[in-house]
């Protein structure tokens, strides 16, 4: 008995901890690139991270050390952002069509790309790396979950600290000159710290969407645009959010278990399509 409840507590603490950081990271890049559609799984930065994963997986690198696979996350993470951006036009950090649709592009290129390599997985590695990718939210790795804690909380603080900045680069690069910030050194701060909490939490987690999006926008109705607030909120109700839909994806089908990412999926596309037509009207 206290077993299943330790096992609960610490499942209910990877869901907070990969929530809360999906929705910090999603907060980010809604400010620097001044999208409010842009999180970590529709611009792509999940499927980097988890063909970096996947790749340390499948090469076997993982054996050589637990960094090798939040290490491979991220640089898959930065590989993919770095391409958005140049996708988009490149052309500072403003605002940009683009960069959603370029996100969606390499979003698809990824999926492409993962199929790949599953075409030379046996049966075995297939079934466990398809499960991981759907959304698992089952520690594994002690010591990564434990890595993983420290780089949520600590790269939420660091956001938290840039929080004034963060609200000036939101009116513009214009306005940030006037402040005497530098929008580019400020975004590349902030588009990294973003990237290395999403390629942690996948990681341990494998890709789970819409968090992102969903928390961030809600939270701007009750706590206001302030990022030095809105930073740590999306920390505690990005990760409540993720345990209430892990719980639910626990017993909807009870004794079937379903993946996470199901459910933040059945949740957020259709908020995701009522804030595109919104901003489209």
């Amino acid at each position: 008995m206290q077993e299943i409840v330790k096992m609960r507590i610490l499942r209910a603490v990877m869901a907070f901890t990969v929530g809360g950081a999906l929705s910090v990271a999603g907060a980010g890049y809604q400010a620097v690139l001044r999208n409010p559609l842009a999180e970590p799984f529709i611009l792509g930065i999940s499927g980097g991270a988890s063909i970096g994963a996947v790749m340390a997986i499948a090469f076997g690198i993982t054996s050589t050390s637990f960094l090798a696979l939040p290490l491979s996350a991220f640089i898959g993470a930065i590989a993919v952002l770095f391409i958005v951006i140049i996708m988009s036009g490149g052309k500072g950090i403003e605002y940009s069509n683009n960069i959603l649709l370029s996100g969606v592009i390499l979003s698809t290129i990824c999926g492409s790309a993962l199929m790949f390599i599953f075409s030379f997985l046996d049966m075995a590695e297939l079934n466990s790396v398809t499960w991981w990718l759907l959304g698992n939210l089952e520690p594994e790795n002690w010591n990564l979950l434990v890595l993983t804690l420290v780089i949520v909380f600590a790269g939420t603080f660091i956001l938290f600290l840039y929080g004034k900045e963060v609200n000036a680069i939101c009116m513009g690069e214009e306005m940030s000159y006037y402040l005497g910030i530098s929008p580019r050194r400020l975004a590349i701060i902030i588009l990294g710290i973003a990237s290395l909490l999403t390629a942690s939490v996948v990681a341990i987690s494998g890709i789970i969407g819409f968090v992102g999006l969903i928390v961030p926008h809600i939270l701007r109705k009750f706590v206001g645009a302030d990022h030095r607030r809105l930073f740590p909120f999306s920390l505690i109700y990005g990760g409540i959010f993720l345990v209430l839909c892990d719980t639910i994806a626990k017993t909807v089908l009870h004794p079937q278990i379903l993946p996470a990412g199901v459910v933040t999926a059945a949740v957020g596309g259709p908020i995701f399509l009522w804030i595109l037509n919104r901003k489209k009207n």
